[in-house]
């Protein structure tokens, strides 16, 4: 699992991300965080089909959650990619030095991330599920689910930062171990706990959670595990490596807008499930089903980005144009493949999607026309995604973060809104592949000024 071997000197070889050719460096670094996501979507799938199982009740409120649930996932994530862009950024550099502070202070932002949320699981759970829907039983399934995810995520924060870790140095394939692992005993221990199986007491949707960051905990104990023992070029050594708030300012610049850029869409998911309401609470649920199919076609475009992130960002520290260029390139195609698969699928079977979550004759009527709307806007994502992450490895995160919110905030909400006011639910979705066509034009305008500016000069010019 040792991707770097010694030279005599005792400094490392040079990285695979150096030397290696480039489509087979995408495919060696991204499929190990494709499959791994790919698990975690079939995961995500799963779970909301056994909480299906409880009512639908039990389905609205998991996925009233999840715009809170995805804010803490997002503060985890948007740290993991300053993290990994700037340690594969040193690592390029061999400035070995540098690589060790990046990683002990990722370790110590992981902490103080999950101490804020493990104050806004106890006293914000309740007022959050409250703001969105008035259901007694939908609201105390929600505050049920989000304290426990939410208290209990030091897993999920020691799993992702470990991850990063392996990811930026080019061991994809531990973070796909730790993931997998993850997403397996979720999967195995959601209907055992949730319905009782085995002699575990009957949970309902307390069930959920808990298998949830069972899950988590498992991932990061493995994960550490795995940094000490074949993560030989990354230091761990908190003692030695203090906080030192000079890298944890470079940190967070590339972070935090992947950070506000992941929020803003917790934030276009509440503001679009209290438009939904204006229709029924079937409506909310219906965009709970669409969220949780449409991370089995987006997920693997993530995973792709989390391998191609570390070699940009690798290569760009080492003042190779031609790679990155071809990386990009690479990306993007496998990218837009995936999500033509994505719009072929729901296009053709979307009443067999909506009957996994046990959809009664209301929903399918409603979720048949919103996924064939939706999942329109799917091409012009898998293209926006791939640019996306090339802005977050050459550390001009903001160019995301601008983009996520015009999309979301300033068209799709709006557009949304209006289309609302039709009385007709199918217009409504029309605002997703509307807001997706403003994303692609902004996104292509930032390429060029980052092309302009940055890529053309790499090698040329060293930047600062």
């Amino acid at each position: 699992m040792e991707d770097v071997t010694m030279e005599a000197s005792g400094a490392p070889a040079e990285n695979k991300m150096g030397v290696m050719p480039i489509n087979k460096l995408i495919l060696t670094m991204s499929l190990p965080m494709m499959a791994s996501m790919l698990v975690q979507a079939l995961y995500n799938i799963v779970d909301s089909v056994f909480v299906a199982q409880i009512s639908e009740n039990a389905l609205t409120a998991v996925s009233l959650a999840f715009p809170m649930q995805s804010l803490m996932i997002a503060v985890a994530t948007g740290t993991g990619v300053g993290v990994n862009a700037l340690l594969s950024k040193r690592l390029g550099m061999k400035d070995y030095e540098g690589v060790n502070r990046v990683a002990n202070n990722g370790i110590y932002l992981a902490v103080f991330s999950y101490i804020i949320f493990l104050l806004l699981g106890i006293f914000a759970a309740r007022p959050f599920m409250m703001a969105q829907n008035d259901t007694s039983e939908i609201v105390e399934h929600g505050v049920t689910y989000l304290t426990i995810v939410m208290t209990m995520s030091f897993g999920l924060f020691g799993q992702v930062i470990m991850e990063r870790l392996v990811q930026s140095t080019g061991k994809t394939m531990i973070a796909m171990i730790t993931q997998g692992l993850g997403a397996v005993i979720n999967l195995i221990f959601d209907p055992i706990m949730i319905f009782g199986y085995f002699g575990c007491p009957e949970m309902g949707v307390a069930g959920a959670a808990l298998a949830t960051v069972l899950g988590q905990i498992v991932a990061a104990i493995l994960g550490i595990i795995l940094n000490f023992k074949y993560n030989h070029e990354i230091k761990i050594n908190p003692i030695k490596y203090r906080l030192d708030l000079k890298t944890v300012g470079h940190i967070y610049a590339i972070g935090i807008p992947s950070i506000i850029m992941q929020s803003i869409g917790s934030v276009m998911v509440i503001g679009m499930n209290k438009i939904l309401y204006t229709f029924s609470s079937s409506a909310q649920a219906v965009f709970g089903i669409y969220f949780k199919l449409q991370s089995f076609f987006f997920m693997p475009v993530f995973g792709l980005n989390n391998g191609v992130v570390p070699i940009i960002a690798y290569n760009y520290g080492a003042g190779r144009q031609d790679r990155m260029k071809k990386t990009i390139r690479t990306a993007a195609i496998y990218a837009v493949v995936i999500m033509l698969i994505g719009i072929m699928i729901m296009e053709i079977i979307p009443d067999k999607l909506l009957l996994l979550f046990d959809a009664s004759e209301n929903l399918i009527k409603i979720g048949i026309p919103a996924l064939r709307i939706i999942c329109l806007s799917f091409i012009f994502a898998g293209f926006c995604i791939t640019i996306g992450s090339v802005f977050q490895a050459l550390g001009n995160g903001i160019y995301s973060m601008i983009v996520s919110a015009a999309r979301q905030l300033c068209v799709l909400l709006p557009v949304a809104y209006l289309m609302s006011l039709t009385g007709n639910l199918d217009m409504v979705w029309l605002s997703f592949p509307i807001a997706e066509l403003m994303s692609v034009a902004m996104t292509l305008i930032f390429y060029r000024r980052i092309h302009n500016k940055v890529i053309r000069f790499v090698g040329e010019k060293q930047p600062e």
